[in-house]
């Protein structure tokens, strides 16, 4: 049974092989380490302390540390690549798929890239150069080569006896994929089609011709859509001319997916994806800092706006005392139409013909919040201070808050992203001190003409 607790599982089973190194028998402890799955031993690695880690890393098999290190993120990885000989890494690199292979081979030293290279046969260097000549990120390098073809005119008794002499099919193989003589694609050939149909019929006459292909230009986050909209297990991979190039599987596609979510959610907070949770105390420290340094800026900026209005607040104390809320307000309501952006740009929900009915409702949305907090915030200052001036100069503050909030929540993601800014990245940061600005300068500015 899976248990659901990824967390608790991890912390049973480092007990259990802390417990066997801690009695002396290591064998044990070896022998409990290379019954897990591979990821699950990235997984236990990735949850460890440096000495530990190093220590459980020792016990991997020799065969299994390639398939290991793929599961590690790339931070992880690199730190464990380190220590490892060159003929560990090359060892490492047998009996990888091809598409796992490039993914790997680009975290290696290009002296020990050009050694596993060399070690291939024509036909696997081939393939891998192929997948390599694609970025990272696109749907060339994210397939496999690892394609069973057939050709339209055969019969399906005729692919049945080519798969039994094969003896075995590469994994998560839903279709078998149709091409002409020259390598263009056609079509798929379903196996459950395959398997249904009379066998004198020909490939051509059961295939499918209305099955997404995707061409190995394509970004990986786009791969993923399409995936998720047509429900598919699997796609061929094609180039400008329609060859047929490889396939994508949906194991390729959920790390896609995933890696997308934590970029998505580390981002916000100036962090990486790939960053390592244990790593040692000074680059962790060196990295936070730069984001630490912006938001140090900002927050200076918003000190200068107060400044400005030292009068006022001498003289009115309790504009010193509600001022942060009419930031905060602003803050949050311009991060939840961020949020609602970023994400409908990264599920391509937004485009062109959309944006400005978007930027309209967002607006309306702000402002229906903003007359109706601003009047329960307005009775709540009027009666705390005894002074219905007060609670209307809040208020209106608090509406104009609102207002650019919403405006700068539809509009800083999309300016972002037309100027190839990531606006997951530096998103929050401006529409933060946006609002605290704008924010603290309504509320000290209106103050300023109806108080004093």
């Amino acid at each position: 049974m899976i248990e659901a607790n990824q967390s608790e599982k991890t912390e049973n089973q480092f007990q259990a092989l802390n417990l066997a190194l801690k009695t002396g028998t290591i064998q044990h402890a070896a022998r409990m380490l290379n019954e897990l799955h591979s990821a699950e031993i990235a997984h236990l690695l990735e949850s460890l302390p440096h000495t530990e880690r190093n220590l459980i890393w020792e016990l991997v098999d020799p065969e299994r540390e390639g398939a290991v290190l793929l599961h590690l993120g790339e931070e992880v990885r690199s730190t464990l690549i380190e220590d490892m000989s060159l003929q560990d890494l090359i060892s490492a690199t047998e009996g990888l798929d091809i598409d796992d292979l490039a993914d790997f081979i680009q975290s290696l030293p290009d002296r020990v890239t050009n050694l596993v290279l060399t070690s291939l046969d024509a036909q696997h260097r081939d393939r891998l150069e192929t997948v390599l000549s694609y970025p990272e990120d696109s749907a060339g390098g994210l397939m496999n080569t690892d394609t069973l073809t057939v050709r339209s005119e055969v019969t399906l008794d005729v692919v049945l006896r080519y798969l039994r002499a094969l003896g075995e099919i590469p994994k998560n193989t839903d279709s078998l994929i149709v091409t002409s003589r020259n390598n263009t694609y056609i079509g798929l050939l379903p196996l459950s089609t395959l398997l249904t149909s009379d066998t004198d019929l020909t490939v051509g006459d059961v295939m499918t011709r209305e099955t997404e292909f995707i061409k190995a230009t394509v970004e990986d986050n786009d791969v993923a859509k399409v995936f998720e909209t047509h429900d598919l297990l699997s796609a061929p991979v094609v180039d400008k001319e329609m060859k047929l190039l490889g396939r994508i599987t949906i194991d390729d596609v959920v790390d896609v997916i995933r890696d997308e979510g934590d970029h998505n959610v580390l981002s916000m907070a100036g962090l990486n994806e790939e960053e390592d949770l244990f790593a040692p105390v000074v680059p962790s420290a060196r990295r936070r800092a730069v984001w630490l340094g912006i938001n140090l800026i900002t927050a200076f900026m918003a000190s200068w706006v107060v400044s400005n209005f030292e009068g006022t607040l001498e003289k009115v104390v309790a504009i010193a005392v509600l001022m942060n809320v009419v930031a905060s307000m602003g803050g949050i309501a311009g991060t939840q139409t961020l949020t609602l952006v970023i994400r409908g740009l990264a599920l391509g929900q937004v485009s062109k013909s959309n944006k400005r009915w978007l930027l309209i409702k967002e607006i309306v949305v702000g402002l229906l919040n903003g007359f109706g907090w601003a009047l329960v915030i307005a009775i709540t200052a009027a009666f705390w201070f005894d002074d219905i001036k007060i609670g209307l100069v809040i208020a209106a503050a608090i509406i104009i808050n609102l207002f650019i909030a919403a405006f700068s929540g539809v509009a800083i993601p999309l300016i972002m992203r037309k100027v190839n800014i990531d606006p997951a990245i530096a998103g929050s940061v401006v529409l933060t001190t946006i609002t605290d600005i704008v924010g603290l300068a309504a509320f000290l500015g209106l103050a300023t003409i109806f108080l004093i």
